[in-house]
């Protein structure tokens, strides 16, 4: 099913994966003065557990690009939406479909860090098309899976959570608890901060694992509770962190062992966390408390098209659209030039991110300032940076 989208309209995820159809190709405008179009395949949660991140990215995306006339370097757009379902074992049917079927010259996506490692083992392999990840932060994909044609505009894994492990040892804390989803983002995260604890004077004491996307954490909380750590380090997203932070408060645990852990745990969730979210540490490259310009400015626009606060999972897809605007704009538009584009995508450097400057490394991963927040009053209160201009290590990346 194909549907034209008004300049003032901006999609909302959930539109993406039922009104539109999965894989269904969305033209933008008629094409402009003959030129053919660019198509974006976009791979998304549109279901699930991840939902609200896959809308938020999907709902950024499409606000930068309408701020942008809705074309790059002078050439409409074309979208084939996929819902990811948040499947690792659909991730290469899905791909294949995006890159051989659609023929798509850029891939956005996924959230998922196990998709987007089967993703990069498949668009690895090719000079074209490019990808450029929104949010799956796995540390493989721009360590020993990085390719020239894989790019990220989030995260790393390990960039959130290793300076969330200072923090904890540097709070005085000498004993933890990491709790976390039992797959590639989850264990990444709770080995980095792990890392980042122990290596300035802490003692892990044992690491515990739910299977994904699992949201039953009782047993765990009793098992917390007997162990009486002085503090906890946790990664859940969405709606599972909206339960474990709530299941955490209840289990009487808050007032006694502080919660700790990457920014993901209350982003986007604090209003439904509520109360039981109040007081908690994270760490993460974006807060909506950052007075910059940029993202006051963006702030006020995402939520006027969508009627949402915004969160970093729409900075990251506002941030995506930038670089392939940018990128379109150094080529001309000719973005069949494949070097050429990731030559401009390397050299990228943005000055004016809602989540402040930062700039591309020689991996394709962002260098970032990491931010300290603490959940007062609802909001994430900036209390400083964590760990500023941070670079991840990219273990195993060829590019570096």
């Amino acid at each position: 099913m194909t549907k034209k989208i008004n300049r003032r309209h901006v999609l909302t995820g959930a539109a993406a994966a039922s009104a539109f159809g999965m894989a269904s190709t969305l033209p933008t405008h008629f094409a402009i003065a003959g030129k053919a179009p660019i198509k974006i395949g976009i791979l998304l949660p549109y279901s699930g557990t991840y939902a609200m991140l896959g809308n938020s990215i999907t709902d950024a995306f499409r606000l930068r690009m309408v701020m942008a006339g809705d074309t790059m370097g002078g050439r409409p757009i074309e979208y084939s939406v996929i819902d990811s379902e948040m499947s690792v074992p659909k991730a290469p049917q899905n791909t294949n479909k995006l890159v051989t079927r659609e023929k798509v010259d850029f891939i956005v996506g996924p959230v998922h860090s196990g998709i987007a490692q089967a993703m990069a083992k498949i668009i690895g392999r090719r000079t074209s098309p490019i990808m450029v990840v929104p949010n799956a932060g796995s540390n493989k994909v721009t360590g020993e899976l990085c390719a020239p044609n894989i790019f990220r505009a989030s995260f790393s894994n390990w960039q959130p959570a290793y300076p969330g492990g200072e923090v904890m040892a540097n709070d005085g804390h000498q004993t933890a608890v990491t709790i976390s989803w039992k797959y590639a983002a989850g264990i990444q995260m709770m080995d980095a901060g792990k890392s980042g604890f122990e290596k300035n004077g802490g003692t892990v004491l044992k690491q515990l694992y739910v299977p994904f996307p699992d949201v039953e954490f009782q047993a765990l909380l009793s098992e917390i509770a007997a162990l009486k750590p002085d503090a906890v380090f946790s990664f859940f997203s969405g709606g599972g962190a909206v339960k474990f932070v709530k299941d955490y408060a209840a289990a009487g645990l808050k007032q006694s062992i502080p919660l700790y852990g990457p920014g993901f745990l209350t982003e986007g969730v604090t209003e439904a966390q509520g109360e039981a979210a109040e007081g908690i540490k994270t760490t993460l490259h974006y807060s909506t408390e950052l007075t910059n310009p940029t993202n006051v400015a963006f702030k006020a626009a995402y939520e006027k098209s969508t009627g949402r606060k915004a969160n970093v999972f729409a900075v990251q897809g506002y941030d995506t659209a930038s670089l392939l605007l940018q990128a379109a704009a150094v080529v001309g538009g000719d973005v069949e030039a494949t070097d050429a584009v990731i030559h401009a995508l390397e050299n990228t450097s943005v000055p004016d991110s809602p989540r402040g400057p930062w700039k591309m490394s020689k991996a394709h991963n962002p260098i970032q300032d990491i931010y300290l927040r603490q959940v007062v009053g609802g909001r994430h209160k900036v209390l400083g940076v964590a760990a500023e201009a941070l670079e991840d290590p990219a273990t195993g990346c060829k590019l570096v």
